[in-house]
């Protein structure tokens, strides 16, 4: 077991992470980034990269995060592997608990940036086809499909958004729907349901998804469990997850403000969280973007408020 002491501890070593970290090394705040239980966030599952600016030919997942590592590194910030299983917010500086005690770090600042987690629908092959056909993300990944059919699976704003993005971009879109109705707004259930380049599937679940090395179709059923059940199988090259996140903030409930759906709150124009000191970045204190650009600056500001509380502190 060890110790170890910092101005800032950061929680998480996505894009926020990373980006927060090299702004804090940059200020000789000396961070220690505790990398999490996925080091390099959810981009480690990315296969290809097109929209991150500077990498104009594109660039892989994995390879962007070890990029922005190894910057954070360059500057002096010290990285533990492991995950933060309980923290200490009551007082400051504050106490951090790593893989239940191996390591504690106690920090006169904290930048929570864990991420979110898409929810998958437990099929046995999902895992097999991350990043060759199966993707959560589809303004990451839709581009890799033009001109082929794909599918998306849910009947929220989020699905009817992701299945009109991927309308202008593959040959056909499917939507895959369990009830028999969407749950979207009106203007939103308008637009796919007028859109000749989608189809939408009601009262229909996946059950398989299919193909040798890369995704090359699915198998559904309809009115699954009653008498007008049909199985069939649908050809796609693309299954567009749409049916939520879930923010990784479970170790820090009742110790900061979480909203109803579990992110952290963050003070308007600002990355600060209910407890002084303690500021959030990415994807776990933004539901509505949740892209790697707008992650990474959002780390930016938080090491930037970071910087001016200590300052402000002296």
């Amino acid at each position: 077991m060890s110790e170890i002491k910092t101005k800032c501890a950061i929680i998480g070593s996505g894009p926020a992470g990373f980006t927060a970290a090299i702004y804090t090394s940059r200020a000789n705040l000396e961070p220690v980034i505790i990398e999490g239980p996925q080091p390099g966030g959810q981009l480690i599952t990315t296969t290809e990269v097109e929209n991150f600016p500077g990498y104009f030919e594109g660039v892989a997942g994995p390879k962007m995060m070890e990029d922005m590592r190894a910057q954070a590194l360059r500057f002096g910030a010290h990285i533990i592997s492991g995950r933060v299983t309980s923290v200490d917010f009551s007082k400051r500086p504050f106490t951090l608990e790593v893989d239940g005690g191996r390591d504690t770090v106690i920090a006169e600042t904290v930048i929570i940036s864990t991420g979110a987690s898409a929810r998958y629908l437990g099929l046995p092959d999902e895992q097999k086809f991350m990043g060759v056909g199966v993707s959560a993300c589809a303004t990451c990944d839709g581009f890799f499909f033009r001109k082929r059919p794909v599918a998306v699976v849910g009947g929220g704003d989020t699905a009817c958004e992701e299945a009109l993005y991927l309308a202008n971009l593959a040959s056909k879109v499917y939507m895959i729907v369990r009830r028999d109705v969407l749950r979207a707004s009106k203007v939103m259930q308008r637009r796919v349901a007028e859109h000749p380049n989608i189809e939408i599937l009601y009262n229909t679940q996946t059950v398989a998804l299919t193909g040798t090395d890369v995704l090359e179709g699915a198998t559904v059923v309809t009115n699954r469990g009653t008498e007008n059940e049909n199985r069939y199988d649908i050809a796609i090259d693309g299954f567009f997850l749409a049916i939520g996140h879930q923010p990784n903030t479970s170790v820090f409930a009742g110790k900061i403000d979480l909203d109803e759906q579990g992110y952290v709150k963050v003070r308007p124009g600002s990355t600060a969280t209910n407890v002084d000191g303690v500021f959030a970045a990415g994807d776990v204190a933004d539901p509505v973007y949740q892209q790697a650009i707008s992650a990474a600056g959002m780390g930016c500001r938080a090491a930037l408020d970071t910087e001016r509380f200590l300052m402000t502190e002296e």
